[in-house]
């Protein structure tokens, strides 16, 4: 246990190899005297010997961690939080069946890659995770994971908040049949049937720029909250306006090379216009386009769709989320599906500062022990943030006028001063 405390200690600290451990990092730390293991003792084949004997024991980790969240901080986990990531291998991982390629949200196609589920409750503590195959859809791993809590924890009425990706209408079947409940985002093509709701006025604000509104529907479990964002409809404003420029000044283009005759295969102009409506994919829907036989030859007509346009302008800066809770406000509800934040940051978490990414270990077993450290690692990560935040530790941080204004102190930042402090052995003579 004391092994496996210097990997998750080192994964917070400063993540390495295992013979970064043993040649550089180890050494370096006061470690050999706080755990009593000696520094000849560390070395990367025990190091790895730890690896291969700790994934047994993955379950009892996250039910003592829950048990000690609970105790430390008054941990609730009756609201659960699920999301998803992906991490790469570097190596042909050939001895590991779970690496394949699938949806990269490292931006690394070229790479085989594992899945990662991660369940935490609304102030991030971890709850549980799950690995799955690099090719597993979203959607698709749902069920096992209400299984797996199942089987640790026992039934109860747990409320689950889930992204979009992973929603679909087995998976919420499933969690009502298991006597849950569920706040989760909806794909937007389901929001065309509220689109009267849209144009009404009576929208409830939660912030400055966040306005919200419950939908009930009808002799139904469900409720539905349309949710729009001043922020948000900007920027999707914005970005839809310059696809449109683009897509414009090319079908523009592409009428004047007709027109003058420089273009005159009918095969070629349609496989010209198939790669300008292809390449501006996020605004086609928006354009009537056609080639046109007229008594000076073919030419190009396009126009805009006013239905589609004002379908778009409406609906940009929306979302609409779905549940089954019935006695939560609506500002409830909203808050709630806010708190899925608290997934993305500890990904975040993993991917930056705990460096589970790459992975460079090519067995099985190694690649799941290597992500149960780097749990183990979120684990202590959200510990001190949380006793920080307890404690409302500051930091000052010089300001651009030279004056000196508290901040509170992050994990990050706790970690880079203690990395400042020095250990000794004095002695002293008789």
């Amino acid at each position: 246990s004391r092994v496996a405390a210097v990997l998750a200690i080192n994964r917070l600290c400063a993540p390495g190899s295992e013979l970064a451990i043993e040649e550089r990092w180890y050494p370096s730390t006061a470690l050999d005297d706080l755990l009593e293991i000696e520094e000849g003792k560390i070395n990367d084949t025990r190091l790895y010997r730890c690896l291969d004997r700790i994934l047994p024991h993955k379950t009892k980790l996250e039910q003592q961690l829950k048990q000690r969240y609970g105790e430390l901080f008054g941990a609730e986990f009756d609201v659960l939080l699920y999301d998803l990531t992906s991490t790469y291998v570097e190596g042909a991982a050939e001895n590991n069946p779970m690496m394949a390629r699938g949806y990269s949200r490292d931006h690394r196609p070229d790479c085989e890659q594992m899945v990662i589920a991660l369940i935490v409750n609304s102030e991030g503590f971890p709850f549980s995770y799950e690995t799955f195959n690099g090719n597993r859809a979203d959607v698709s791993t749902m069920e096992t994971i209400l299984r797996m809590v199942e089987r640790k924890y026992g039934k109860a009425r747990r409320i689950w908040v889930l992204d979009r990706g992973i929603v679909s209408e087995e998976n919420l079947a499933a969690i009502r049949k298991r006597g849950g409940q569920y706040l989760v985002g909806t794909p937007r093509s389901q929001m065309k049937q509220f689109e009267e709701e849209l144009l009404k006025d009576d929208w409830t604000r939660v912030q400055p720029e966040v306005e919200v509104k419950k939908v009930v529907i009808p002799q139904g479990e469900e409720t539905y909250i349309l949710c729009r964002t001043a922020g948000r409809k900007e920027k999707e404003r914005a970005i839809r306006h310059r696809f449109s420029a683009h897509m414009e000044d090319a079908l523009q283009r592409l009428g004047k090379t007709i027109a003058t005759g420089r273009l005159k295969d009918r095969n070629k102009m349609e496989r010209r216009l198939g790669r300008i409506q292809a390449t501006h994919s996020q605004v086609n829907d928006l354009y009537e386009v056609a080639l046109h036989d007229t008594p000076n030859g073919i030419r190009l007509h396009w126009s805009i769709k006013p239905e589609r346009r004002d379908w778009r302008d409406l609906r940009e800066g929306a979302y609409m989320l779905r549940t089954n809770l019935q006695t939560h406000t609506v500002e409830e509800l909203w808050s709630e599906y806010m708190q899925l934040t608290e997934a993305e940051a500890a990904f975040r978490t993993l991917k930056s500062e705990l460096h589970i990414r790459p992975l460079f270990h090519q067995l099985e077993s190694r690649v799941k022990a290597h992500v149960l450290v780097a749990f183990l690692g979120y684990a202590l990560w959200v510990t001190l943030k949380h006793l920080l935040k307890r404690q409302a530790s500051v930091v000052s941080k010089p300001s651009a006028r030279g004056v000196y204004n508290a901040q509170p102190l992050s994990a990050m930042k706790a970690l880079t001063l203690l990395s400042t402090l020095q250990s000794a052995d004095i002695v002293l003579p008789t």
